[in-house]
This record gives structure tokens, sequence and C-alpha cells, in this order.
């Protein structure tokens, strides 16, 4: 009985002049605390307070958090890639999951779907397949890169079409280059072709240049981007044409031929004007 007295006495005591003494902490206290392991790299001490934060605190504000940082703390753990990466998909399936978070955790997959993959896990594979579709562009884009590692080239081949993408409608050129060599570790011949491609695309130029005997120098030059010379010959009418082709000069078949010789010269001279008109598109 003196037993018993002594230790609600101490219990009692412990109470008041230790308040938090025998209560549980709180969500936020866990969620702060379980940051500090973060920070510090103590990914099993953290992970275990994170988890017991989502046993304990179920309807708490930073569940959804919570389950990002448990995936994090899984992911620098060797060895448990795997429940890594499921802790990051029940972390994108909670309503509540912060948009930057999870871009995070898609790429954070994608890793280490690729590491499991290198290792002989051949089925993870289809996680950064999968994600060669995302809606969201910088996901699509890293699944696309990370997926030129592969050293099955049939699976690489399937990142083709988003790497292209990437060199067609992105700016930066940081990552312009990130799809540059991705695309040359699955085939060097597909980037050659594309930027083969890419030049012929290019907006040319018609260059004319009017030379008169005994002259040195050009009496006319004329450089103009081809589209709006192209947009001046479609505008002449049937009739202007008909009237120049009596005077000797077929615009259509000229223009035929400066598509054809692409970058010759034409040469048009007039011995009557002493005047040789040259016309070509670069």
């Amino acid at each position: 009985m003196r037993k018993l007295t002594y230790g609600i006495l101490l219990i009692l005591l412990c109470v008041v002049l230790f308040p938090g003494f025998g209560l549980a902490q709180s969500d936020k206290e866990m969620f702060q605390e379980a940051k500090i392991l973060l920070f510090d790299k103590k990914w099993k001490q953290a992970q275990e307070i994170l988890e017991e934060l989502l046993e304990e605190h179920p309807k708490s504000s930073y569940y959804a958090q919570a389950l990002f940082y448990q995936a994090r703390c899984l992911r620098e753990q060797r060895g448990k890639e795997v429940r890594a990466i499921e802790a990051y998909q029940d972390f994108l399936q909670h309503r509540r999951a912060d948009k930057n978070l999870k871009e995070m955790a898609e790429n954070s997959i994608i890793d280490l779907a690729l590491s499991l993959y290198n290792r002989g896990n051949g089925d993870y594979l289809r996680e950064i397949e999968k994600r060669l579709r995302s809606s969201n562009t910088v996901v699509r884009y890293y699944a696309a890169i990370q997926m030129s590692k592969v050293d099955d080239m049939e699976e690489a081949e399937k990142a083709i079409p988003v790497l292209k993408d990437i060199l067609e409608d992105v700016q930066d050129d940081d990552l312009r280059d990130y799809a540059k060599l991705a695309l040359l570790r699955i085939d060097p011949e597909i980037l050659d072709d594309y930027q083969s491609r890419r030049e012929d695309s290019r907006p040319r130029m018609m260059y004319i240049r009017v030379n008169k005997e005994g002259l040195d120098r050009p009496t006319f030059k004329l450089n103009i981007p081809w589209a709006l010379a192209d947009l001046a010959f479609s505008a002449i009418s049937e009739e202007d044409k008909t009237r120049i082709r009596k005077e000797g000069y077929d615009l259509d078949r000229i223009v035929n031929q400066l598509l054809e010789m692409r970058g010759e010269v034409l040469e048009i001279y007039d011995a009557d004007e002493g005047v040789t008109i040259k016309i070509w598109i670069k």
C-alpha cells in the first residue's frame, strides 16, 4: 500500500514539475521532431516517428506530408526501395497531397524503379513507362530521360517521342542538352536525322541580285524571307502571270526551279538590256 501511495505521489509530482509528462506528443511536435531528424539524415529514426504519427493521428493536418517524408526515409535506406515506392503511391493517392511534393514523389518513383530494374526487377520498368504519359511535363520529361538509360533498346525507344517533344517545345538549353544526350544513348542516328530535318525546316531566305554589264557592283539587291516571297508570288493574279509569261518569264516555273535547285543560283540574262538577274534560295 505504501509503495502504491509513493508511486502515485511521484507521478503527481512529475505532472506538476513537468506539465508534458505522461501526455502523448501532439502531431505537430512529432512532425517537427521527424523533420529535425530528416535534416540530420537520421532516416530510420525519422521513419519510426512518422509511422507513429500516421498511426496515432490519422486525421492530422500533417498526415499527407508525413506520408511523403516517410517514403523519403525509406528511399534513403538501401533495401527498402519497394516499400518506398508503395509509400510514395500512398501519398499520391491522398486528397491533400501537395502539388509540388507530388511532382517530387513521381520523380522519386522513377529513380527507384530504374534502380530496381538495374538490379534485375524488370517489372518496375512499367512505373517509368507509365509516367511517359503523365500530364505533368516535368514528370513526363524526366521519365523519358531516365528511360533512355535502360539497356533494353526496345524499351528505351519508347522515350523517343517525348525526347523529340523536348527538342521541339522547350527553350531551356540545359533540358534540351539532356534530351540530346538521351537520344544519343538510344541511337545516334535518330539525333542526326532530327537535326538534319530541323536544319531543312529553318526559315529560308531568297536573294536577288541584278548586275548590269560594265558595272562592278549590283544595281539592285534584295534579301527577303522565303515565306514573304512565296506569299508575294501567290498574290500575283493569273492575268499578271500570263502577261509576264508573254514577256518571257514564267514565274511558276522559276519558283519551282528555285525550290529544286536547293541553294544553287538561277541566272536570267537579258541580252537587250545587258542585265543578269541572279536568284537563289538558301
